[in-house]
């Protein structure tokens, strides 16, 4: 292995230097233990039917959603790596009902995490990509156990956010607010790798990523929009569309920063009342600081993700257009 390479933690540690006398260690903690859970989550995807962990688990989530095997297995794999070191004060998954709090005897952390553990896990049973998507806030510092209202707070006060994708390699992507770096999973050493410096989605596109057989709910401006991605280059857009759908976000925002595109899971007339399809604090707003930090707008169609306000619900859920800034700002003129 050449001896030039930077791994995930050495790099995280060259960004906490950058703090000075404010770095403690503890973010650095922080990030390795979700790198753990990470690896072990990689682990048994990889393995799939071999590890016995394909199908249904029988039980659903807070969103009422039908849990499979691994949502459960990778949610336990993240509270056990983040609630034994001392990094954490508490916690907020896709797949717990309430905020989860450190148990008695735990040291609390200066730190909140919330996370999706296995966003589209429905892939799984397919051997179709999926991945994990966490979010870091600051935690109140007179608390000893935070509670929902903790974790209430707009995505423009997130310190960090990443998503680990679990494809033909396995990839975790991070921003710190300084950029994006994405790092490849070496299974011989056990170590993620820095192999995209600096990632940056390109200004346009002709890719995007959207839900056809939702066509009938939507709103006009995004109905209107996509007959006239279809029109190509006869159409008002002037241009040939692709379009692209992996039903895991994770492997949408990947693609998009890798080579550009949009990715919309927009308001539609079933999901109107409760703001939307996506939740914001698993997938909205980690995802957006992840797009706006590499060069993308991410917005609800009438606002910036990162500026909902949150209305305490920690299920709260949210419109989602986001990657490519030329072409997200033409999907918002229609709006």
């Amino acid at each position: 292995m050449d001896q030039q390479c930077t791994t995930l933690s050495s790099f995280i540690i060259e960004e906490n230097r950058r703090l000075g006398d404010k770095a403690t260690g503890e973010f650095t903690g922080l990030l390795n233990d979700i790198s753990i859970a990470c690896k072990g989550i990689a682990a048994l995807v990889n393995k799939g039917a071999l590890a016995g962990v394909l199908g249904v688990a029988g039980s659903e989530n807070a969103m009422g959603d039908a849990q499979k095997k691994m949502d459960l297995i990778a949610n336990d794999l993240f509270i056990d790596a983040l609630q034994n070191n001392g990094h954490c004060a508490g916690m907020a998954s896709e797949e717990l009902d309430e905020i989860l709090t450190l148990p008695e005897g735990k040291i609390r952390g200066s730190y909140l995490v919330t996370f999706d553990p296995l966003d589209g896990s429905s892939n799984m049973d397919v051997n179709i990509d999926v991945g994990a998507i966490f979010s870091i806030l600051k935690a109140p510092a007179d608390k000893k156990d935070p509670t929902a209202a903790d974790f209430a707070r707009p995505g423009t006060e997130q310190i960090a956010a990443g998503y680990c994708l679990y494809g033909p390699s396995s990839m975790f992507v991070l921003t710190t607010g300084n950029g994006v770096n994405g790092f490849t999973l070496d299974t011989s050493i056990g170590e993620f790798i820095l192999t995209h410096p600096d990632m940056l989605i390109p200004e346009t596109t002709s890719e995007f990523a959207i839900n056809a057989s939702n066509q009938r709910h939507w709103e006009p401006a995004v109905q209107q929009y996509f007959a006239d991605c279809l029109a190509g280059e006869d159409g008002p857009l002037g241009k040939d569309y692709n379009m692209r759908w992996v039903a895991a976000m994770v492997g949408e925002i990947h693609r998009i920063l890798c080579r550009g595109g949009v990715f919309l899971y927009p308001i539609d007339a079933r999901n109107r009342e409760a703001g939307g399809k996506l939740r914001l604090l698993y997938e909205g707003n980690p995802m957006a600081m992840i797009v706006e930090q590499a060069g993308g707008v991410a917005s609800t169609g009438y606002k910036s993700i990162m500026d909902v306000v949150p209305n305490g619900d920690p299920h709260q859920r949210v419109a989602v257009i986001m990657g490519s800034k030329q072409e997200v700002e033409i999907i918002l003129s229609y709006h």
